[in-house]
């Protein structure tokens, strides 16, 4: 007997740390990069908890070096655990969870543990450290807690975990010290009432010691969160099939972030895979079971840095596929990157000196300063609403039109037309109702009126048209935006 209940609360605390604790009805991550805690509080006051969105990822919060130009990468390069960095201190980060908790966002933190900075010179808590003989006394690490410095090797699943990614001095996650000062990390975090984190370089930790470290953290903060719960973990481990490294070693105690999703996808909507083959999108596309992902069509590092992921630059394809993303059924987690301008990899978010700028707003809500937020263009907030109205219905009427012109519904909830490179003018099967439907994608819905396009209903059938010359690639129309 007593077996048995120690079996059901192992399941039930791994289980735990695949679950994100969104609020009923709300669904999508969206990270908040390099945005100041105190700018987030007000966005998912004013904004998020607004439009469906269920939780941020923030950025990095615990001191890190300060690098020459202010990099983004700075944030990677941590100094100490310590709660302060250009985004802000510890109060105004419990402040943050705090409001957003409150309005029912969800907060989860960039985890940064697999190593500790080699750059030198003071951190932005006004800490220190010796990159070179591997000391960082407001931590208490020092020289035995790091593995030998060595090159990795990526034909070598130990040289991989073991070695130091890009110079970073790789820290020892065996040693029981190592651990518990993460764990104590972590549970800091925990008790200001983050939800989870996303794992940097999980990829280069060993499952054993996460699994480990992951086990050991507190339950999350009952003020936010029912009593018992998990947090959630999504793990940066990258597999691209040409390593000894496969992402299904850390299925097991929390989700991974699937890169061949964002990779797969960019190359369809760039037209050299046509779209009417996504009929199978999923685990038929060998991407792993959507209850252990994370999914998104860029992040932070992809959209500088990999030419094979779609970023917000390619405006019309990079729309159109979050559009898919957020209609289809597979059930990773979804994120949307709300970006800065940059047009160098290392450039810093827009800043006034040292100090990190705010982003401002028009009157139709997108942002300036520098800031990007495609967290507020219409088409993206618009289909976080389209996946919650069509959440727990099957993808059913999947209709081809060409290489590059599909279409499904979402039960009799929703439905998706998606046309590259050619225009798509058909009847469409649907189960929805017959009547005038607003686009979703072109416009909104609001007071009743539709700003976009109208998409009528009649005998089971949609009336599509999408022409290449049009601004966006898809048209969206569900059941609560109906005229």
């Amino acid at each position: 007997m007593k077996l048995g209940i120690l079996i059901v609360f192992c399941v039930s605390a791994v289980l735990g740390q695949h679950d994100p604790h969104f609020l009923e009805g709300k669904n999508t991550i969206v990270h908040l990069f390099e945005w100041k805690w105190s700018d987030i509080a007000s966005e998912c006051e004013n904004w998020l908890s607004k439009k469906g969105f269920a939780g941020v990822q923030i950025s990095p919060p615990s001191e890190n070096a300060v690098v020459e130009g202010r990099p983004w990468w700075e944030k990677y390069q941590p100094v100490s655990y310590i709660l302060q960095n250009r985004n802000g201190g510890e109060s105004a980060l419990a402040d943050m969870i705090k409001r957003c908790n409150n309005v029912g966002i969800r907060i989860y933190a960039d985890l940064v543990v697999n190593h500790m900075a080699t750059s030198t010179g003071q951190g932005t808590a006004g800490n220190t450290c010796d990159p070179s003989s591997k000391s960082y006394p407001a931590v208490s690490y020092s020289e035995e807690n790091f593995h030998t410095s060595c090159d990795i090797d990526y034909n070598d699943a130990a040289s991989i975990r073991n070695c130091e990614l890009s110079g970073l001095k790789d820290l020892d996650q065996s040693q029981d010290y190592v651990r518990g000062k993460i764990v104590e990390y972590m549970n800091h975090l925990i008790s200001l009432g983050v939800a989870g984190f996303r794992v940097d370089a999980a990829k280069h930790m060993w499952p054993a010691d996460l699994s480990e470290m992951f086990g050991s953290v507190n339950d999350l903060n009952t003020e936010f969160f029912s009593e018992g719960s998990k947090p959630l973990f999504y793990q940066e481990v990258i597999d691209t099939g040409s390593d000894p490294i496969d992402n299904n070693d850390y299925t097991g105690f929390g989700r991974v972030c699937e890169f061949k999703y964002g990779a797969d996808l960019a190359t369809a909507f760039r037209g050299g895979n046509p779209l009417k083959y996504l009929e199978n999108w999923g685990t038929g596309w060998d991407l792993l079971d959507g209850g252990n992902t994370l999914v998104f069509v860029d992040n932070h590092d992809t959209e500088r840095s990999n030419g094979a992921y779609l970023n917000y630059k390619e405006d019309k394809a990079y729309k159109a596929a979050i559009a898919f993303m957020l209609a289809h059924p597979y059930e990773g987690l979804t994120k949307i990157m709300s970006s800065y301008s940059f047009e160098s990899s290392d450039q810093a978010p827009p800043a006034d000196g040292d100090d990190i700028l705010s982003p401002g707003f028009t009157e139709d809500g997108t942002c300036t300063n520098g800031w990007i937020c495609q967290h507020r263009w219409s088409p993206i907030f618009n289909m976080v609403e389209f996946r919650s109205v069509v959440s727990g219905t099957e993808l059913n009427n999947w209709t081809v039109d060409g290489d590059n012109q599909i279409a499904f519904s979402r039960g009799d909830k929703g439905l998706i037309a998606i046309s590259i490179n050619g225009d798509f003018e058909a009847n469409v099967p649907t189960a929805l109702s017959d009547g005038e439907y607003c686009d979703v994608i072109s416009g909104s819905f609001m007071n009743g009126e539709c700003t976009g396009k109208t998409v009528k209903v009649s005998g089971g059938e949609a009336e599509i048209h999408i022409s290449s010359e049009d601004t966006e690639a898809a048209i969206a129309i569900h059941a609560n935006a109906k005229l």
